[in-house]
């Protein structure tokens, strides 16, 4: 299929091709932020399934454990089970008020510091740096041709960061079993076939979009980027060029040494930006913030400390690009002071998100905080739908699962309302009904029973029925499940 062309006959191009990004080294305020949050980020991600958390004898002591096996989620004193679904529900739902929360105050911090994607690229980078040197040396190595040389400085640079992928595939799968058993089990060859799968693609996931595609992920792939720009203001905070104090530009540190908007000739002015295009080689998107707002800007400040370091050799007022919003530049053209941090806080769309944010948190909280630690699902068998006994009566018959949310085995009574019947259980007998039954509940499980129910033969040909089950210990929590009680027709 040939490629469109215009009137002149000449290949249309719908995409641009990527051009390889170098990003240059620097040192500054908010480089060293990102070290801080990388370590704090990397090392919470690594170390948190060897944490272990006392639960008792019957629960597993790993601190955070997604257990499939037994259905269960455990974050050091809280477990989600099945039923409680809602809590992830909601915990989702936090994430994403959060960023909105994050978006509304600071822009895209998120992106620019905490994003998985820019804190595995940012640590990638940061090796290719180590073994090839900063971004001319990295340049001159890309255009070279292979030889010994070159192919030993890839060579070492893809093994660190296959080691690295590796480790964040491996860490990924501790999280859904005891780490320490399974490491061994992995080490041995005996774990099974889907943690094996698992780290192999995560381990080429990260291995690609961090070593390879970087940038591309963030301005093609990501859908978040496109979502905040639909959610920025004029208010909202981004790293911006203030191009009224830098504009118009000179060439080189000679000519701007010159007097800031002073005549240099007759009509001619001068800004503050020697356009060194500093603030585009250290740039990880390999963006010209200059040009203004862009989707490929990750508002991670790095452009911030490389012109504050060129600003500080021509001596030069810092900040010519920072953190500001769009209503600042405004006022600071107008020669007005800008809001100040706390006024932009405080407006009506943070504190709305910041009070969505807290409702949904302390919502489940309290729901968690009172919770019943016990349940129960009542499930009618439908075949027979009913027995006749011999003594005239109707029987019913019940699969109950009792589930026991403490760490530690529990007696609990089982109870049927709304109809006047016996019960007894599949590990009893006839003779041995009574109002009630009861039942030996282990830790942290679910009891499965089948329950018959015998009513009087006269009656309603269906009646609502409710099972309660009650734990027997000082606890005394209870649960209870709707069903029906069905009879043959025309028993009346």
């Amino acid at each position: 299929m040939s490629s469109p062309s215009d009137l002149t006959g000449e290949k249309q191009q719908f995409f641009e091709a990527r051009k390889k990004v170098f990003p240059r080294k620097v040192n500054g305020t908010y480089r060293r932020l990102k070290w801080v949050i990388m370590a704090v980020t990397l090392t919470i991600y690594y170390v948190t399934p060897w944490l272990r958390w006392d639960r008792g004898p019957y629960a597993p002591d790993q601190a955070v454990l997604i257990d499939l096996a037994n259905r269960r989620f455990y974050m050091f004193s809280i477990e989600i089970w099945p039923n409680e679904f809602y809590y992830v529900v909601g915990l989702l739902v936090m994430a994403a008020i959060g960023l909105f929360l994050v978006t509304s105050a600071v822009g895209r911090a998120w992106c620019g510091y905490a994003c998985p994607q820019t804190v595995w690229t940012d640590l990638f980078v940061h090796v290719e740096r180590l073994v090839e040197g900063d971004r001319n040396a990295q340049i001159r190595l890309d255009k070279a041709p292979w030889g010994a040389k070159k192919i030993g400085k890839r060579g070492l640079k893809y093994a660190i960061w296959l080691y690295i992928a590796a480790a964040t595939g491996g860490a990924w799968i501790w999280y859904f079993a005891d780490a320490p058993t399974l490491f061994m089990d992995f080490i041995h060859g005996t774990a099974p076939f889907a943690a094996y799968a698992a780290v192999g693609i995560l381990t080429f996931t990260t291995f690609t979009l961090g070593g390879f595609m970087r940038e591309q992920v963030c301005i093609y792939m990501c859908p978040w980027p496109r979502i905040q720009g639909a959610m920025m203001d004029e208010k909202s905070l981004g790293v911006t060029y203030k191009y009224w104090r830098g504009e118009p530009r000179t060439h080189g540190l000679k000519r701007a040494h010159a007097q800031p908007l002073t005549d240099l000739a007759e009509g001619e002015k001068v800004g503050d930006c020697i356009d060194c295009n500093a603030c585009v080689a250290v740039c990880p998107t390999g963006i010209d913030i200059r040009e203004g707002p862009q989707i490929g800007c990750i508002t991670c400040g790095l452009c911030i400390d490389a012109c504050d370091e060129i600003m500080a050799k021509v001596g030069r007022e810092p900040k010519l690009i920072g953190y500001a919003t769009a209503a600042d530049e405004a006022l600071i053209k107008q020669g007005k002071e800008p809001v100040s941090a706390k006024k932009r806080l405080l407006r009506p769309r943070t504190l709305i998100y910041f009070l969505l944010w807290c409702g949904v948190g302390l919502g489940m909280l309290f729901v968690l905080g009172n919770r019943a630690r016990i349940g129960i699902d009542v499930l009618q068998t439908r075949n027979p739908l009913w027995v006749q006994l011999a003594d005239g009566s109707i029987r019913n018959t019940y699969t109950l699962k009792i589930r026991n949310m403490e760490a530690r085995p529990r007696t609990v009574e089982i109870t049927v309302d709304g109809i006047d019947a016996v019960l007894w259980n599949d590990r009893g007998s006839r003779d041995d009904a009574a109002q009630a039954v009861r039942l030996e509940v282990p830790a942290d499980k679910v009891a499965k029973t089948q329950l018959f129910v015998a009513a009087p033969g006269a009656g309603p040909q269906r009646t609502d029925v409710v099972f309660t089950v009650r734990a027997l210990d000082q606890d005394g929590a209870s649960a209870s499940d709707e069903s029906f009680f069905e009879r043959p027709e025309g028993s009346r």
